[in-house]
């Protein structure tokens, strides 16, 4: 890749872990979120990968593919799609836009190889061409058209504008929510990605210096993603992870489309069915200035039997830490995937960096996440009804 314009901007400080190779903020990550969430400001995603598929059949045959349904894609419409194994553990996510000739897929960066290659193998006699464009294209994002307008136009190839827009606050009706929509964080995040010549970056970076539009690093929009309990394959998706897990049946999966690969266990675990893990966000006790890494343990107190004789409560692992931020409101908060046993109510700790940091679990999958139909109960066998 060329060298990334946003990262010359005064006061850019580069981001570490999965976001490496953008800036992490630019001096106040604080202030960052509320310009962003405001949208009033950018964020440089040129660290996302980007494929195209295009040919007379593309739609058809990622649709064959994907969780979502994509075979009716309008031009500048846009999806969330998943990738599962034949188990239905995620191992590919794609924001898909088309313009009519190309699919769009904006992945993340380390999966945009792993993608094209899986790709590639399943092209079989179709009329489709994949191609890895991560090195002709880049993602800017934002939480409004209007902040992306003042950083750069949106020109692209075949004349449609190619704005993923994310469907996390606007499920489609062929979705699942385990977590209720009343009160649900999600109708404040209004995330957008657009995706422009790589050379356009440069643009951008001159309208922040001429202070056309307002920039945010990574760490801002992770924060806000964190607080809408919004899911990343980068954070939070191991090589265990369902979708029911992370309530990712909201946004990436019509349960009305045909067979693909992973279907069998997406249908059971919704309709028979728990989710052997859930997604919870944890507000952690800021009072050590501890932020927990990616990985961390979560653990909760067996506080029965009483211990004798004054002994500490015995420890048991029940989850790990997927992401975490210092938010602008909310203060020090994480995701965490937790088992399913948990009790929504229990307080739990955080193990990091040699200290205990409490955390209080709200739930996201709830803990009593059932099955999606009543299933009949059969009369004992030799029992006849008079």
């Amino acid at each position: 890749m060329t060298h990334d314009p946003f990262l010359a901007l005064d006061g850019a400080v580069p981001a570490e872990g999965v976001d490496v190779g953008v800036a992490g903020h630019y001096g106040n990550p604080i202030v960052e979120q509320r310009r962003l969430e405001r949208g009033e400001a950018v964020v440089d995603c040129s660290n996302r990968g980007v494929l195209t598929v295009t040919g007379a059949d593309r739609l058809t045959w990622l649709h064959s593919m994907a969780s979502q349904a994509l075979d009716r894609l309008a031009p500048g419409g846009s999806a969330e799609a998943l990738f599962l194994d034949a188990s239905g553990r995620i191992e590919h996510v794609a924001h898909v836009v088309d313009d009519g000739v190309r699919s769009w897929l904006i992945v993340e960066g380390s999966d945009a190889e792993p993608l094209a290659a899986f790709l590639e193998r399943m092209r079989f006699m179709l009329r489709v061409e994949v191609a890895d464009r991560t090195a002709e294209f880049a993602v800017i994002g934002a939480m409004s058209t209007s902040a992306l307008d003042a950083a750069t136009s949106a020109a692209p190839p075949n004349g449609v504008a190619l704005d993923w827009i994310d469907p996390w606050s606007a499920p489609a009706p062929g979705a699942h929510r385990y977590a209720p929509d009343a009160g649900h964080p999600s109708s404040g995040w209004h995330w957008i990605e657009r995706v422009v010549p790589r050379a356009a970056l440069a643009d951008a970076a001159a309208a922040v210096r001429a202070g056309r539009v307002a920039v945010a690093g990574s760490l801002a929009a992770e924060a806000l993603r964190i607080a809408a309990w919004r899911p990343r394959l980068a954070t939070e998706v191991d090589e265990k992870s369902i979708p029911h897990e992370l309530d990712w049946l909201r946004s990436s999966v019509d349960l009305g489309k045909g067979c693909y690969k992973g279907q069998e266990t997406v249908a059971k675990v919704l309709n028979l069915g728990r989710p052997p893990r859930r997604l919870v966000l944890l507000h952690l006790d800021g009072s050590d200035t501890v932020l927990p890494a990616p990985g961390d343990a979560v653990v909760g107190e067996k506080v029965r039997p009483e211990p004798a004789d004054g002994a500490a409560p015995e420890r048991r692992t029940v989850g790990h830490i997927t992401s975490s931020a210092m938010h602008h409101e909310l203060g020090p908060v994480a995701l965490a995937v937790v088992k399913r046993q948990v009790p929504a109510a229990l307080e739990l700790i955080v193990e990091s960096h040699g200290i205990d940091v409490a955390a209080a679990q709200v739930e996201i999958v709830p803990a009593d996440a059932g099955a999606a139909v009543e299933v009949p109960r059969l009369p004992r066998l030799g029992v006849r009804k008079p």
